[in-house]
Order: structure tokens, then sequence, then C-alpha cells
């Protein structure tokens, strides 16, 4: 086997590790569909966030030059710079015959050379991924429950009773709506409300994200503006000051029409308390109900301790679905032991 980097410009090989993924994804995610083929390729060309990331390919000479996996190493540039994140992919049937491995001892070392410290990466708990992350030595840093709300169950009237009673706590605020990216006008505002999620748990020594108007323009809704997701926003201003307050973020993959993926939902601090975070989010789904008919169901994920966001998940009908997922953390001189 041959562990290669790849060249963004090869589209051949990146629809090769697509198939990769699609089976890796069959035999592991029971819930959700898999990402489209935009979506993937453009994650792997550019990283996360436009975060500097690179890709390399476990190609096997005996199968033709097969490829049996792959991984992206993501390398955040502005926070968390000690850290680099990993998604190895192995084939089902490529699988225990040290593929993974291989794989994660080339990041480690790839990693190492970029002067990083720890591996951080996510497996669906209970499944080969979280074994896997387990057998090479990596720990649990945050568990992350998962939640679906089946929107065709949703008893009628609730989401309108849920969004009168927080109008109701919530007077002095407006709302705003957007389509897509965000627009100029409200960069401001969106990065105070991504800094206001740094209060989201976290992991023990990872770093919060610091947003700025010019970072969110440049590196907020890549899928967005490369048109394979449908984004919807919905946010709160108060009246008194101009001041964002709160905002919710959804997304749609148009080729998976029937499942929506809610986005972050934060409150600022100094307006916490006033049902925001029940106010945005059930306006939403009121707006979703007509902008995206075919939705059947909508998928997010809270840390286990995020307590306020459980209850007002929970006030909307989410129900907790298997398997959820565990962040895990491998210090990068424990690989090769």
């Amino acid at each position: 086997m041959r562990i290669e980097r790849w060249d963004p410009r090869d589209t051949a090989t990146a629809m090769a590790c697509y198939d990769v993924l699609l089976a890796a994804h069959e035999a592991d995610e029971p819930i959700e569909p898999p990402p489209s083929a935009g979506i993937f390729y453009t994650m792997l060309a550019t990283g996360h966030q436009r975060t500097p990331a690179e890709a390399w390919i476990a190609a096997v000479p005996a199968a033709g030059g097969a490829i049996a996996g792959f991984y992206q190493l993501t390398l955040p540039d502005l926070e968390n710079r000690e850290r680099a994140f990993l998604l190895p992919f192995v084939r089902p049937d490529a699988r225990r015959r040290g593929t993974g491995r291989a794989l994660v001892r080339h990041a480690a070392a790839r990693a190492a050379a970029h002067g990083r410290s720890f591996i951080d990466g996510v497996a669906l708990a209970g499944l080969p991924g979280d074994a896997f992350a387990s057998a090479m030595g990596a720990t649990v840093a945050i568990e992350e429950v998962r939640r679906v709300q089946h929107l065709r169950k949703i008893p009628p009237g609730l989401v309108a009773s849920l969004r009168q009673t927080a109008a109701r706590a919530a007077a002095g605020y407006s709302l705003v709506t957007w389509t897509g990216p965000v627009p100029e006008e409200y960069l401001g505002g969106v990065a105070g409300i991504y800094n206001a999620f740094g209060d989201a748990p976290r992991g023990e020594g990872h770093e919060a994200s610091v947003w700025d108007a010019d970072r969110i323009r440049a590196r907020a809704g890549v899928l967005l503006q490369a048109g394979y997701l449908r984004g919807y926003a919905v946010a709160a201003i108060a009246d008194a000051t101009g001041e964002m307050a709160a905002l919710t973020e959804m997304a749609v993959d148009p080729e998976h029409p029937e499942w929506a993926f809610q986005q972050l939902t934060a409150v600022t601090r100094a307006h916490r308390g006033q049902r925001l975070g029940l106010l945005v989010k059930s306006v939403m789904l009121e707006w979703l109900a007509s902008a995206e008919p075919a939705a059947e169901r909508v998928s997010t994920g809270n840390a286990a301790s995020n307590e306020h966001m459980i209850a007002v998940n929970e006030a909307l009908g989410y129900e907790v679905t298997e398997p959820g997922y565990r962040h895990y953390e491998l210090a990068v001189g424990r690989v090769h032991q």
C-alpha cells in the first residue's frame, strides 16, 4: 500500500474517494444521508471554513491502484494551532488489514511536521470508528447527543404556541431573516453571535474561535456560496440598540430535501433569559414548513452538558437518536507507541 497526497485538481481521484466515503457511510451511519458529491469535493478541496487542509490517499498497487482509504487533515491557522483535525475513511471491504492504522500514523507524522501536538477527531458512538479511536489510544474529549425532530409528528399548533410564548418574553426585539450567505449589513452582528457560541461546551484545552466581519465574509458559509446547500437564518435584533442578540441557522442539501440540518444557534450573554433561543428556532420551523415542504426531519447535536439548548430542543419535540457522537483527542506522540 502506498499513501500519496491528493492534488485538488485531480477530480477523478476525488470521486474515487467519494465512493469510499459512500461505502463507509452506508456501513456506519444508520440515520442521516451522505453529503452530496459537490459538498464532499468542496470540503476536500477547500477545507472546513477555508481552513488549510491536506488530503492523502491509500492506494493498493496489487489491486491496480484501487483506493482503500483516505484522510483529510485540517490544520487550524487562527486558533488551536497546536491541533490538527483528522477525518479518516477506509472502504469496508478493506478494513482490518492495517489501512486505518497506516493512515492515522501517516497523519500523525504530517501533524508533527506542521508543529501540531494533538489530533482531534469524531466518531459515531458504539460503531467501528469509535472502537478504532480507542484502539489507537485516543481519549474522549466531549460527548455529543444527536437529536432528530420528526416534523410530521409535531402536534398542530405547538410551534405557534411556543413562538407566541417566547415573543411575549422577548418584547423589545425584532426579527430579521435571510437566505444564503450572510448579507453585508449583518456581518458584524453575526460575528458577535459566533463569538457568543464560544460559551458552548468544548473539549479541555480547545480555544474558542474569535470572529469579526472580515472572517465571516471570508470563511463562513462556504457551501452556501458554492450553491451546494440552501441556507436559512433567523436573527433577533434589540430594538433599543440595534445589536444582534440571537441567531439560528438551518441548511438543506438539495439532493436530500427530506432532511434539514440545524447549524449554529446562539444568544449573546447580555440578552440571555429572554426566550430568544426558543423564539428564533420556532420562527425558523414555521419558515421551514413553507420554504422546504419536502423536509421531514431536522438533525442537531448538543454537548451532553448543554442543558439550556437541550431544554429548548426538547420543547420543540426533538428526540434523542442513537448513535450520538464522541469527539476524540490523540496526542501525536502516542500514535507510534
